[in-house]
């Protein structure tokens, strides 16, 4: 109790400086009128945005983690904070205790209609789901179209009351890709009425088209349309006044010059007031570095002759290449970041938490009075899956009850002051900090240390090797291993906490956290 009281008697003055170590892990400010990219250097994968009033809203796929829909909030386009979820657990009929690696929520658009944001995403297995609220309070999601298969799902609500969406096919499930459909909804955009038919095939020169956007604009029906792989391909856009089409097309954003590989998959957004330079336009997208994600860009967009032009276009042609570095929207300067640390002093876990299934009320206790995180062993069968490391799918750790976070950073580090307490039976019991991806490292507290409080630590380098190492007191540290991190199933490495067991008894051990903190 000596430590908890020295603790609280210089929280406020340490929360401030670890706050502010923690919001400046990535920085996108290259000066007061200039930022640079990326602008999240967070795994926000097919990313969305849309605008309310003066506030902008983003959301990206959270595939098996929860919660899901993961709402980033930002008042200049370039700060960005975690606001809310919009689904804490996943539909009835995805078997809850079992994560599904790569699968689930899929590249969801989010708009805002008659005072409520909607969100619809595709369950490749099951079909589009729209959940629809506002921040903080969400309806149940609903399934607008029972399809296996359809994925990548954005909607429109047209000047005469019609609602249109469109959406992509995953090969996969459907054995067709490359192709998208425009169906037609009912007014409340709840269910299918006309069913989906397909206005464009990109098998020729634009394989792989998905995660489309619809807008409108000019008369025009737009659907911005990432192509040509994740890694390797650019930002295709279709116009028509139809919205069945047909539909002219356009490369709009490639690679070119820079060094920003795969540049596409994201969202057009207007602002009110031009920039310095002259730029009120803006479009998102994310760039796929491997271990670390899929990370956010933020382009100048113009329109030539009812095109987006996207980035930089040195040349003329009409496609640009990614920025990176910009003048700043015309918008009031805003500060932030996604949350990182944790000092678990509040009754719920932090909104940058997510677990690896849908969360078992047993599996934690947000312990306020004492400002700690009680993990409980959970046991599971067949907590071990098999990789395929030629196709490099699969996972080989399967605990349901990670609780994970993104990596915020290229390089940084994360310190836990834990305590494990075991349960006094032998039934396997391991606890402490876990890198997780297609292979994952487990660093548990050694069994010296049990019931007493340590400090584990892991640093990244800018190679994403994890040197880990441990501490008594916190100023001595004993370095332990190192490992290779790998990206996960369409996702980037997590890091976060673990606490399992190899039996099932009547009484689980425990492992107390008393911070999480990550800096550079």
């Amino acid at each position: 109790m000596i430590f908890r009281r020295l603790k609280y008697a210089f929280c406020a003055a340490f929360l401030l400086l670890t706050l502010s170590a923690s919001a400046q892990i990535w920085s996108p400010d290259v000066d007061k009128n200039t930022f640079r990219n990326p602008i999240l250097y967070a795994d926000y994968s097919d990313p969305d945005v849309c605008r309310v009033g003066e506030d902008y809203y983003m959301t990206s796929s959270s595939f098996n983690s929860v919660p899901g829909l993961q709402i980033l909030h930002s008042t200049d386009l370039v700060h960005w904070t975690i606001i809310d979820a919009a689904l804490p657990e996943h539909v009835p009929g995805v078997n809850a205790r079992r994560p599904k690696f790569g699968d689930c929520v899929w590249a969801p658009s989010i708009r805002e209609h008659n005072g409520q944001l909607y969100i619809y995403y595709g369950d490749p297995d099951r079909g589009i789901y729209m959940v629809r609220g506002t921040i903080g309070n969400w309806d149940k999601p609903v399934l607008v179209d029972r399809a296996k298969g359809k994925i990548d799902a954005c909607p429109l609500w047209d000047e005469d009351g019609r609602v249109y969406l469109v959406h992509a096919y995953a090969g996969s499930r459907a054995g067709l890709k490359s192709v998208l459909a425009v169906c037609e909804l009912d007014s409340t955009g709840t269910k299918v009425i006309r069913e989906s038919r397909i206005v464009f095939d990109g098998h020729a020169d634009h394989p792989t088209c998905e995660g489309p956007k619809f807008y409108k604009r000019n008369g025009y029906y737009y659907i911005f349309t990432p192509a040509g792989g994740v890694s390797t391909g650019w930002q295709l856009v279709l116009r028509s006044k139809h919205p069945y089409g047909p539909y002219e097309q356009k490369i709009v954003l490639a690679q070119g010059t820079s060094g920003v590989n795969g540049p596409h998959q994201g969202a057009w957004v207007e602002t009110d007031a031009a920039n310095k330079d002259g730029v009120r336009d803006w479009f998102f997208h994310f760039q796929d570095v491997g271990v670390y994600g899929r990370i956010i860009h933020l382009q100048p967009m113009r329109w030539v002759n009812d095109w987006p032009v996207i980035g930089e276009d040195k040349d003329g042609d009409g496609c640009g290449q990614p920025v990176a570095k910009c003048t700043r929207p015309a918008l009031p300067l805003s500060q932030g970041a996604p949350a990182e640390s944790d000092e678990f002093d509040g009754t719920t876990l932090g909104l940058q938490w997510q677990w690896a299934a849908h969360p078992d009320a047993k599996w934690f206790f947000c312990d306020a009075n004492n400002g700690l995180l009680r993990l409980y062993s959970v046991y599971y069968k067949d907590t071990t899956v098999v990789i395929d490391t030629k196709k490099k799918q699969g996972h080989d750790i399967n605990y349901p009850n990670m609780l994970l976070q993104k990596t915020p950073a290229p390089a940084f580090t994360v310190t836990a002051r834990v305590r494990f307490c075991p349960n006094k039976k032998d039934i396997g019991e391991k606890a402490g900090l876990i890198v997780s991806g297609r292979t994952s490292f487990r660093f548990p507290v050694p069994e010296q240390y049990y019931n007493e409080w340590v400090f584990l630590r892991v640093t990244f380098d800018k190679n994403a090797l994890c040197h880990f190492a441990l501490s008594a007191d916190g100023k001595h540290w004993q370095q332990t291993a190192i490992f290779q991190a790998v990206e996960g199933q369409w996702i980037g490495a997590k890091v976060g906490l673990f606490c399992t067991r190899d039996k099932q008894i009547n009484d689980s051990g425990w492992l107390d956290v008393d911070y999480f903190r990550i800096t550079r």
